[in-house]
């Protein structure tokens, strides 16, 4: 089996009790914490900064916590999130002026340092700076609201950028967002994906006051993602 982690995103959970929500999915068998932030700028909407993260770590979450700086300009906001507890934080190399000096300052801020490519964004960005890359994000919607639908075009692309990764020999996560579900991920996998963000899919379900309530759902992914690894 691969190395697969899954990644809630927390756009999707209940704001009012995020401590409690974050605490239960991590326990139910959630892999990574997932921070989509958004400026109203580069993306319209506007979401969270490193404030709630800071919140998260001093509440006790432990996990990683992958920022996805959906931001422009990205060089001011990456050394805050990393005094407040990322663990990666990618970006979008369109928001950046310098790819590499971006980078190099998320690794040099103590994080490890990942691109997000959008749909119709070419993987050709990733040429000269796979050697300071831990992370690759492909989007399978367009970034800026939660709850859309697959792209199926990414299959092929999650293809081409798993042939690149094995091809470099670097360690480096592929990590998928938008639309994964416990019907496709499977497929994802199969083309793939080792690392799935999923907002809607898992906290996108009636909430009660029962902590268990993600147990059933992060089981399902993962039979399915024993099924993707077979195919």
């Amino acid at each position: 089996m691969p190395d697969y982690q899954i990644a809630p995103s927390i756009l999707s959970a209940d704001f009012a009790r995020l401590g409690e929500e974050v605490d239960n999915v991590l326990a139910a068998g959630a892999d990574i914490v997932h921070f989509d932030v958004m400026d109203n700028h580069y993306v319209p909407n506007l979401t969270i900064g490193p404030l709630v993260c800071e919140a998260l770590r001093k509440h006790g979450v432990e996990a990683p916590i992958d920022v996805h700086l959906m931001v422009k300009p990205v060089d001011r906001i990456i050394p805050d999130f990393a005094s407040a507890g990322a663990s990666y934080i990618t970006f979008h190399p369109e928001a950046s002026e310098h790819i590499d000096r971006s980078l190099s300052l998320i690794r040099d801020s103590g994080c490890r340092a990942g691109l997000v490519f959008n749909p119709a964004t070419s993987l050709g960005y990733l040429d000269y700076v796979l050697d300071k890359v831990d992370m690759i994000l492909l989007m399978s919607v367009n970034p800026g609201f939660g709850g859309q639908s697959f792209i199926p075009a990414t299959l092929d692309k999650l293809r081409a950028a798993r042939r690149l990764i094995d091809q470099s020999g670097y360690d480096i996560r592929l990590e998928v967002d938008g639309g994964v579900k416990v019907d496709n991920i499977a497929e994802i996998a199969a083309a793939g994906a080792d690392t799935f963000v999923s907002g809607s899919g898992i906290f996108g379900f009636a909430r009660s006051d029962d902590p268990n309530r993600y147990d059933s759902i992060l089981q399902q992914m993962r039979v399915e993602l024993e099924r993707g690894a077979s195919i």
